[in-house]
């Protein structure tokens, strides 16, 4: 579970002309759930997402992570609750790493590189046997239809075939938390129901999804356990 507690962040505090993109927000988010952060441009849930994915600390605030895997920081227990919002960058660095897969909204593939080499790019800093790493990266992108492009480059890739290499990508480390930003915004309607039925089939593995989007196709969605709707960086409802 993760739990926000009036939560802010606001740019260029102190300046003359500060801008709070997020302001005040008290949320929890389940385990083993899809929630939607829904809302226009602008209303701050892409910020609130790189505020929970350890991507950028909040001007005020507490952000909880309940029951973390035993060895994402030392000394921590299987289960524990952390505070994020007060630790180190090393220790921020490591749970990004071990507790959430992340999803672009431009995939941020690496051009010029093999479909294998872009999925196998966080395991890196893990320091996990190439072998197994590779074996697991095979397994992933041949879950998700793209075994036949395995040595492939990526800039030969079709829209959903992109995206389908940042999903792998996204899970090579077996993260708890999936986090995805606008995921259909380039994407036709086919292709964001089958992005949507991907994610329920990792909602039923016991994955917990966060994915922002202003796409009925996400937020209508039968698969959707949550939507929490946002506008100048609050939240307006939670359904």
């Amino acid at each position: 579970m993760i739990e926000l507690v009036d939560v802010v962040k606001t740019y260029q505090a102190g300046l003359e002309t500060p801008f709070t993109a997020v302001a005040g927000v008290n949320l929890t988010i389940p385990d083993g759930k899809l929630t939607v952060l829904k809302g226009p441009s602008g209303s701050g849930k892409t910020t609130l997402l790189t505020l929970i994915g350890c991507m950028a600390r909040p001007t005020s605030g507490r952000i909880h992570l309940h029951g973390l895997p035993a060895g994402t920081l030392p000394q921590l227990q299987e289960g524990d609750t952390v505070e994020i919002t007060s630790l180190p960058e090393r220790f921020l660095t490591s749970i990004r790493r071990r507790t959430f897969g992340f999803i672009f909204q431009q995939f941020n593939l690496v051009r010029g590189v093999s479909v294998m080499e872009n999925v196998l790019l966080p395991t890196y800093p893990m320091g996990l046997d190439h072998r197994v790493a590779e074996g697991r990266a095979v397994q992933r992108l041949e879950s998700l239809g793209l075994g036949r492009h395995l040595r492939a480059s990526v800039d030969r890739l079709s829209g959903g075939e992109a995206q389908r290499v940042a999903i792998a990508r996204a899970l090579i480390n077996d993260p708890a938390v999936i986090i995805a930003d606008e995921p259909t915004a380039h994407l036709d309607s086919r292709l964001s129901e089958d992005f949507m039925h991907l994610m329920g089939q990792y909602r039923a593995a016991g994955k917990t999804l966060l994915i922002t989007s202003h796409d009925p196709i996400v937020y209508n969605s039968p698969l959707a356990d949550r939507v929490v709707e946002m506008r100048d960086g609050q939240v307006l409802a939670n359904a």
